[in-house]
């Protein structure tokens, strides 16, 4: 069999199942650290519940992400996730799940293994969101799971290291606490929740941003100014009703 014929017929198996992303929808993409906890708390042993050393690994690998040649719009990071919302008309790789699932988690596990000089791998998954609405909606949802872990977090750690309690023991002592507990658990080792960073509880935005800068232009001689564009890392997001309002403008502006 001749080489074409052979390149032909195997393709097939390759891509006989490739599923597209339709065109209108938006797609955000959703990164996770595959066996972070270890990898952060046995293997390097990061400051726990957080440490500004993995926070910056983690924002260095979403702004590469921004910068690997596909039209994102927002990057989010929380504890070891990313959520990456494309612009609406992003059409590379014809908009193919398994290019993009394979290429977004190959670039942030190499970005990441860099940073660290270790291997820290991500798996990565596909929503289809058929609206604004639900766009906003998702990115609420990853809002309030940052809220929710590092208030769980932070019980967590002042139960283990102030109470001496065993893994089993803090997280049976959280069972049935409700938010307004919890709160009033860590106030009771001298940690008013509200008070602590904003970038634990909210998670940290990243998206573009315009600015001016001096050029030179060549004809004239003189020097001008040009507008550029950079990543933003926003560590003071808004919460509930306002961070919608925020990542709705971000879509009109797409």
């Amino acid at each position: 069999m001749k080489f074409d014929e052979l390149d032909s017929k195997m393709r097939v198996f390759e891509t006989a199942h490739d599923h597209c992303v339709l065109p209108g929808l938006y797609i955000v993409a959703r990164l996770d650290g595959r066996s972070f906890t270890r990898l952060t708390k046995e293997v390097h042993q990061f400051e726990a519940p957080y440490d500004t050393r993995f926070r910056d690994l983690m924002l260095a690998t979403v702004e590469h992400l921004l910068n690997c040649g596909l039209d994102i719009t927002y990057g989010y990071t929380q504890s070891d996730e990313i959520s990456l919302l494309f612009a609406q008309q992003e059409n590379t790789f014809n908009r193919k799940l398994r290019k993009l699932n394979s290429v977004l988690a190959g670039e942030a596990s190499a970005k990441f293994s860099l940073l660290l000089n270790a291997i820290g791998c991500f798996d990565c998954r596909i929503s289809q969101l058929p609206n604004i609405e639900e766009v906003v909606n998702y990115f609420r949802w990853r809002s309030e799971d940052a809220h929710r872990n590092a208030l769980n977090a932070h019980c967590y750690w002042c139960l283990r290291r102030r109470d001496g309690k065993s893994v089993t023991e803090a997280t049976s002592a959280q069972e049935g606490l409700s938010v307004a507990d919890k709160n009033e658990l860590l106030f009771q080792y001298g940690i008013n929740f509200n008070h602590l960073p904003n970038w634990q509880k909210r998670g940290v935005g990243l998206y573009w941003e315009e600015y001016q800068k001096q050029g030179f232009n060549p004809i004239s001689g003189e020097t001008v100014p040009a507008l550029r564009r950079r990543v933003r890392q926003d560590l003071d997001l808004p919460m509930k009703d306002e961070y919608s309002k925020f990542i709705a403008k971000l879509l009109s502006a797409d």
